[in-house]
């Protein structure tokens, strides 16, 4: 009986794991179905985005089109790795915050698609007011508490204190 479970756990298990590899593997060559890589892919007004794709083959050339944010056509040529066409645009400083779809037309026939989220970025605000941590920081001194450290102290002292001279009166008289 025992062995039985044992044989279908591991049957279970192998083929569970033959099926998650067979799914990595096939999303790993998405870019040859036409996807579009763009870097950074959340972008703000004049940043300047990279895009790359497998579409257009080794050596391949394309034209790009990011006309639906205002920033025209850009030309993608052969980049450093194998397959992999590169080109550039920049974000138009007046481009509304959004999604935007981002397209090439590969000199093959082929078409790739992506998509760039631009963000206005927010003028950063100054924190203002105290750190309340615990450990001290920007807050102003409490009278009350530094009173307070001060007597658990000088108690600790005091105990100490008589607790060492008990012992050495105690080891005199043995």
């Amino acid at each position: 009986m025992r062995t039985t479970a044992r044989l279908l756990t591991g049957t279970a298990l192998a083929a569970t794991t033959l099926g998650v590899s067979l799914v990595t593997s096939t999303a790993a060559f998405a870019g040859d179905r036409g996807e579009l890589d763009l870097y950074p892919s959340t972008s703000a007004p004049g940043a300047t985005v990279t895009v790359n794709t497998t579409a257009c083959g080794k050596g391949g050339h394309g034209k790009g089109d990011a006309s639906s944010l205002g920033a025209g056509d850009f030309h993608l040529r052969p980049g450093d790795y194998k397959d992999i066409v590169v080109g550039q645009f920049r974000v138009p400083e007046n481009t509304r915050a959004g999604n935007f779809s981002i397209f090439v037309r590969c000199e093959n026939g082929r078409e790739a698609r992506g998509e760039l989220t631009v963000e206005h970025h927010r003028e950063q605000q100054q924190p203002s007011g105290h750190v309340r941590t615990g450990v001290g920081g920007s807050v102003g001194p409490d009278t009350t508490q530094i009173a307070a450290g001060a007597v658990i102290l000088a108690a600790a002292a005091v105990g100490g204190t008589w607790l060492l001279r008990r012992r050495a009166s105690g080891a005199q008289g043995s």
